[in-house]
């Protein structure tokens, strides 16, 4: 049902990239052995002491604070670099942005200059109906 020594010690290098090692592996083990075996006399497994047992504990708590450790560099390093593609994306976002602006700028001058061109030529064909009209009155 459950692995032994033998089958446990051929999971080490799988097992092993999961950040645990190959202690805390046997310590479930046995853990799993004992808690489903009772305390049946044939049992194979090695029964530790207190003392083994806490510095057992101590070695795996050690471990796992490395490995959050190492999770939480992990991180920082990953949120790091983001910070860092976001900024240079940022910057080609407000150099996009200027140019835009000045696009946005020259156009409104030109519309304006159109605007006041189109005024004066508005101004000068109303003129010139006006002085069409008066010459057009005296021959009729």
């Amino acid at each position: 049902m459950f692995l032994g020594e033998e089958a446990a010690a051929q999971f080490q290098l799988p097992v092993l990239e999961t950040g645990f090692t190959a202690d805390d592996i046997q310590e479930w083990l046995s853990d799993l052995l004992q808690s489903n075996s009772g305390s049946s006399e044939g049992s194979t497994r090695a029964v530790y002491s207190d003392d083994e047992r806490k510095k057992r504990r101590m070695i795996s708590n050690r471990e796992s604070a490395r490995r959050s450790r190492w999770r939480k560099k992990k991180q920082l390093e990953d949120l790091t670099e983001e910070l860092n593609r976001s900024a240079v994306e940022n910057q080609v976002l407000k150099n996009e942005l200027n140019i835009v602006l000045n696009q946005c700028y020259l156009l409104w001058r030109e519309n304006e200059q159109l605007t006041s061109e189109y005024v004066a030529l508005r101004t000068r064909l109303s003129n010139l109906y006006r002085i069409l009209g008066s010459m057009q009155m005296p021959s009729q």
